[in-house]
């Protein structure tokens, strides 16, 4: 697991230099990492000057409570999907004061996958203050935290090349 951990905190490390060189600030709208990102973020010293808050949004009520995502999107599409999360990051967005925000949904098993979405799928999103918004589709393998684990490496190395791509 070390090996692990260092891949997560040199990701950190990266996210902190990208967001502090613009003096941004990030928030993480979470469901199936649990608040992993924002306990990877916030284990670097230093992260309150670039890190703003997190949201665990496990429920489909506290994703609709917390960062505004539309029953009628989770209806239509299931807590899984492109639509959620891309409603999750600005909503992100909308509820802090942070620059950028990264959410992620997914299934991370042993159980709970569907046709079409089956366990490892998992969607992961970006969005800023303009409104501009990526969301991308994964699929993962191995255990729960092999899942979780790969949706936290990827959210982060994500956030670097959306704050590259877009942080102007």
């Amino acid at each position: 697991m070390s090996k692990q951990v260092e891949q997560v905190e040199l990701l950190v490390e990266q996210v902190a230099v990208i967001l502090t060189a613009r003096n941004w600030m990030v928030t993480a709208v979470e469901s199936c990492t649990g608040g992993w990102i924002a306990q990877a973020l916030t284990s670097k010293a230093g992260s309150s000057q670039w890190f703003e808050r997190g949201f665990v949004t496990y429920s489909n009520e506290a994703k609709r409570q917390l960062v505004g995502v539309r029953q009628e999107t989770l209806l239509r599409h299931g807590a899984v999907s492109c639509e959620v999360v891309r409603e999750m990051s600005l909503g992100g967005i909308a509820s802090s004061h942070a620059d950028v925000a990264v959410s992620v949904t997914g299934i991370a098993g042993p159980s709970g996958g569907v046709a079409g979405k089956p366990v490892g799928t998992v969607w992961i999103g970006w969005a800023n203050k303009k409104g501009e918004s990526i969301e991308n589709h994964y699929i993962f393998a191995g255990s729960r935290t092999d899942i979780r684990l790969a949706a936290v490496k990827s959210a982060l190395a994500g956030t670097v090349e959306f704050v590259e791509r877009y942080g102007n």
